[in-house]
């Protein structure tokens, strides 16, 4: 079982979607864990001005910045004393996250989501852990909620009877960026749209010529 450990300021802003369909079935049936850590509990004292979760940016610049205390201290409180533990630092200089680094975390027991918002989270944080900085696309998000829902789909997927036989299946076929179901002909605002003549021939070989073609021109 894969443990997915996510440090957040909004677990309710991911929460519903891990908790249905595949990935809530597979916590259903213990094939994955889902945990989060909100840093706001684990600022000592009382929550005065210097006990907040963020903080003016030093040399400048808009925005807030996530504080490294409270980040560590939920962090520690995820990792524990687990082993083989692998720490993600969301970043836009990161690796480039992708299947193949999806399939290669399902090494791992545990896997902890450091989830920046406001204008990031203090760089020590990243350094002190020695994370693994990651990113899910050469684009900019308000947080890091959105790419450790991303990961956690992608990687569960590669966790064996996290997939249904049907999806199973579906997932060791040549896959297409194009598919069809019926009716055979759609009528939309008085245009017809017929799903492609070889996925009608029953000509398996055929089809799968179709899909390649299909993958190698996008």
């Amino acid at each position: 079982m894969i443990h997915f450990h996510i440090v957040t300021l909004f677990p309710e802003s991911i929460e519903p979607y891990l908790k249905a369909s595949i990935i809530g079935r597979a916590q259903e049936s213990k094939k994955i864990k889902i945990s989060f850590y909100n840093p706001k509990d684990f600022i000592d004292g009382a929550r005065t001005q210097d006990e907040r979760v963020d903080r003016r940016p030093y040399g400048g610049g808009p925005g807030m910045v996530m504080r490294p205390e409270p980040m560590l201290k939920a962090v520690a409180k995820a990792v524990g004393k687990k082993k083989n533990v692998e720490i993600v630092f969301f970043s836009t200089d990161g690796e480039q996250f992708d299947e193949p680094m999806a399939q290669s975390l399902t090494k791992k027991k545990d896997i902890v989501f450091i989830c920046g918002h406001y204008e990031g989270v203090d760089a020590r944080v990243e350094k002190i852990l020695k994370a693994r900085k990651i990113t899910v696309g050469p684009y900019v998000l308000t947080g890091g909620e959105l790419p450790a829902a991303t990961m956690i789909d992608a990687i569960s997927r590669f966790v064996p009877e996290v997939l249904g036989k049907a999806e199973s299946l579906e997932r060791s076929r040549v896959s297409s960026p194009e598919v069809y179901t019926r009716p055979e002909v759609l009528t939309w605002k008085k245009k017809k749209y017929k799903v492609p003549e070889v996925l009608l021939s029953g000509h398996h070989a055929e089809i799968e010529k179709w899909k390649k073609g299909l993958r190698e021109s996008k």
